[in-house]
């Protein structure tokens, strides 16, 4: 049974953690307590914190699912016939789709077992300052972490996401409240993200058995991009983001990584195994060969060239081919197209699809493929199981890069683009790029688009609230070659995705499964427009 909204009020209550399995539930009467045989010890408090990670690593999650609904941008293409994803991709969905309904279900279960360990380990026995302190800080981190992606995926200024905590005193008794705007959503995960800061320590105070556990500068971060978010409804949010960019730079030990002699290896080193922990990480889906995040088998080519179990799905645009600047080393890093170079399973070849319908792939997370000597099970960087096509590559969900250009955009919004080259220069420094005096609001769009591009930073979130609604609704294209077999072959560029058609009024946010809203008994309404 997965987690839903409507178990939200038994699930709160007080529940032993001693599973961390996706379909377990407590499913006692409201009322029962549940605390006689856990929470009596360091053991059990580690144990409840280590179920907070779980999810992260599902394919409702950030294997795949919540991609979906970033891939309704104009970068990305819905890769293979999918109905569900072309839904979400044309802005017709139900509601009722398992990618939106997956993920939905998966961040609750994450912000639930958050706030179990925060209802209990205050109170847990013969526990050390130490584990209670550091236990509440990753629950702090992952409520607010789970609760901003619920928040801008489900939130409407209208309207926000349903939300409740064990420090309400009518917490056990009443269904989460539908909060009354996103923005109420905002304030709570900023609230959270800054307990987490306080409680949490930096990232390079953990071992190697540590590391993927929450940290100060991620909830850092994370407050950075609140606040970004947030600002399209109140601009006075800008004003906080800048000094909190300098603290994770210089108090969170944060940088680029700029060592590698030129910009494509820069850059390049950025998506590579060696530096899963680099200067650059802040967050990611710790992934290992038999675990993890499943994405980079998702963006591969389907069925691998009949080497390994690719899936086909998300494939770049002409138009974010166009985007790059012609001497940008980013963009080979990013996008393989027809006839480019790389290195697969120990041989090297040169790029074709059979199957793309724009003719590209996302490259960045080709890195793992590299190795071996001609067949998967020469490959210890992969899942030996195609069906779950994992890989030593952690998946980042943010890195310093976009701390600094959050600085710079909020440099620009605050009339300060004299002191936003600065940061937007240093991204483009990295790759060996000229630096832009003053720069504009275009100029960091643009920056943002290439350097972010095919990562989980959620380019349509971006556009929506920028307001480029033009961008998200006009057609899409792609290079459609002569021969699919032959990547020297020549191509033309068609139309490979009709115009769409956005409505600011109803697309700013998704639909609420409407099973949910029926489970509520009426409690909770339908995101406004759908």
């Amino acid at each position: 049974m997965k987690f839903k909204i409507n178990y939200i009020a038994m699930l709160l209550l007080l529940m032993v953690l001693g599973s961390c399995k996706k379909d377990w539930v407590d499913t006692k009467p409201n009322g029962t307590p549940t605390t006689a045989y856990f929470w009596q010890s360091d053991d059990d408090v580690k144990k409840a914190t280590a179920a907070l990670y779980v999810p992260m690593r599902y394919e409702s999650t950030w294997g795949r699912d919540l991609f979906w609904v970033q891939n309704a941008s104009d970068d990305l293409i819905v890769g293979r016939v999918k109905a569900d994803g072309e839904n979400i991709k044309n802005f017709i969905p139900t509601g009722r789709e398992g990618y939106l309904t997956g993920g939905w279900n998966d961040l609750y279960w994450m912000l639930n077992k958050a706030n179990q360990v925060i209802a209990n380990a205050p109170k847990a026995t013969n526990v050390s300052d130490a584990v209670r302190n550091r236990a509440m800080g990753e629950a702090y981190f992952i409520r607010g972490f789970a609760h901003f992606w619920i928040a801008y995926l489900w939130g409407h200024k209208n309207q926000g996401v349903p939300f409740d905590k064990p420090e309400n005193p009518e917490f056990e008794k009443r269904m989460p409240p539908q909060l009354p705007s996103v923005t109420d959503n905002y304030a709570q995960v900023i609230s959270d993200l800054q307990k987490a800061a306080d409680l949490l320590p930096l990232f390079e105070s953990y071992g190697a058995a540590d590391r993927g556990r929450a940290h100060k500068v991620a909830a850092w971060a994370y407050m950075v991009k609140t606040y970004a978010y947030w600002a399209q409804y109140d601009a006075s949010k800008w004003a906080l983001i800048p000094d909190l960019c300098d603290k994770i730079k210089n108090e969170g030990n944060r940088s680029l990584i700029n060592n590698k002699g030129n910009g494509k290896d820069n850059y390049r080193a950025v998506f590579t195994i060696a530096n899963n922990w680099s200067s650059e990480y802040i967050w990611s889906v710790t992934s290992s060969n038999q675990g993890g995040s499943e994405f980079p088998g998702v963006v591969l080519e389907n069925t691998g060239w009949g080497v390994y179990n690719g899936w086909g799905y998300f494939q770049p645009t002409e138009e974010l081919y166009d985007e790059y600047e012609a001497t940008d080393p980013r963009r080979e890093v990013t996008i393989l197209k027809f006839g480019d170079k790389f290195t697969y399973f120990g041989n090297e070849r040169s790029y074709y699809s059979t199957n793309s319908l724009s003719g590209f792939q996302i490259n960045k997370y080709m890195e793992p493929y590299s190795y071996g000597s001609g067949s998967a099970g020469s490959n210890p960087n992969v899942n030996p199981s195609g069906d779950y096509p994992t890989t030593t590559l952690n998946l980042p969900l943010m890195r310093y890069a976009e701390i600094l250009l959050f600085k710079a955009e909020a440099l620009i919004k605050l009339g300060r683009s004299g002191d936003a080259s600065a940061p937007l220069s240093e991204v483009r420094a990295r790759v060996g790029l000229g630096p832009i005096a003053s720069p504009t609001l275009n100029d960091l769009k643009h920056e943002r688009r290439v350097e972010l591009a095919c990562e989980w930073t959620d380019r349509l979130a971006d556009l929506k609230r920028w307001g480029d609604f033009d961008k998200i609704n006009a057609p899409l294209h792609g290079r459609i070659h002569a021969s699919k077999t032959d990547p020297n072959s020549a191509y033309t560029i068609k139309e490979v995705w009709p115009t769409r058609h956005f409505d600011p009024n109803k697309h700013m946010a998704w639909p609420i499964s409407p099973d949910e809203i029926g489970r509520s008994g009426g409690l909770y309404k339908q995101t406004p427009g759908w």
